[in-house]
């Protein structure tokens, strides 16, 4: 098999070559945007933006619903009159996200290893080893020595506080065959230069929903909260794009 020495080289130039690129497009964006604030994002069907999938879960088997003899009552209700909570397509709800999480871990490893090795030849072998084939001065009876040592310690430590308390609206778009809810939500607010987006999505049961048709953050299936922001700001806490790039390339 032939090989090529220049194919990693070429690799690594085509790869360095793609990050410019894209770089390059966003530095154009970027510039076309100086002194203008960043913009918000129209308002949009979240089942239509790239990337939507509908969430397929093991669903139990379905009970028809059905009315006693003289009665106004159907099966499967909660109340008598008619629920106000969102329970379709298109509904709001409010949902109160609250992360309040606190990780601590202290870790520490050590490990050393030492080994010793050692073997020769006595007797008739020895002596006929010593003749024919060692020179002279040099004895069969210690052929090879060979020793080891291995050290290893490591530290790790993580002290970690979130802290996240705020509100947002959601809207249903979708609901299961079992009757849950999933329910996407975007917030999008813009101070000076500075964008901040937060995203709530997940599965909630509508009997978790409040009479005040709010919801709680601990309370949502597969839950994907997302807090961050764009901007000026935003732009001077993260790396260049070449560091970025150069961090991903090198080896060491």
């Amino acid at each position: 098999m032939t090989r090529h020495p220049l194919r990693p080289l070429t690799t690594l130039a085509t790869v360095s070559l793609l990050g410019f690129g894209l770089a390059a497009c966003g530095t154009a964006d970027k510039l076309a945007q100086v002194g203008q604030q960043p913009a918000l994002n129209a308002i949009q069907d979240p089942t239509t933006m790239p990337g939507y999938r509908p969430v397929q879960m093991p669903m139990p088997a379905p009970q028809p619903a059905h009315y006693n003899a003289n009665s106004l009552w159907k099966s499967g209700n909660r109340a008598f009159f008619e629920d106000q909570r969102a329970s379709r397509v298109g509904d709001l709800m409010t949902v109160l996200v609250t992360i309040s999480d606190r990780a601590q871990f202290d870790n520490q490893t050590e490990r050393t290893r030492t080994g010793s090795d050692s073997a020769g030849a006595g007797g008739a072998l020895g002596t006929a080893i010593d003749t024919v084939f060692l020179p002279a001065g040099v004895s069969s009876s210690n052929l090879a020595t060979l020793n080891g040592a291995s050290n290893f310690k490591g530290n790790g430590t993580i002290d970690r506080k979130e802290v996240l308390q705020t509100t947002v609206a959601a809207v249903v778009t979708q609901v299961l065959p079992n009757g849950n809810l999933v329910i996407e939500g975007r917030q999008e607010v813009r101070v000076n230069f500075e964008v901040r987006e937060l995203v709530v999505a997940g599965v909630v049961r509508p009997q978790d929903i409040q009479a005040n048709n709010t919801i709680a953050s601990e309370k949502i299936a597969e839950a994907r909260i997302g807090y961050g922001g764009r901007g000026q700001i935003t732009d001077v806490q993260q790396p260049r794009y070449g560091a970025q790039v150069m961090d991903i390339l090198l080896p060491f």
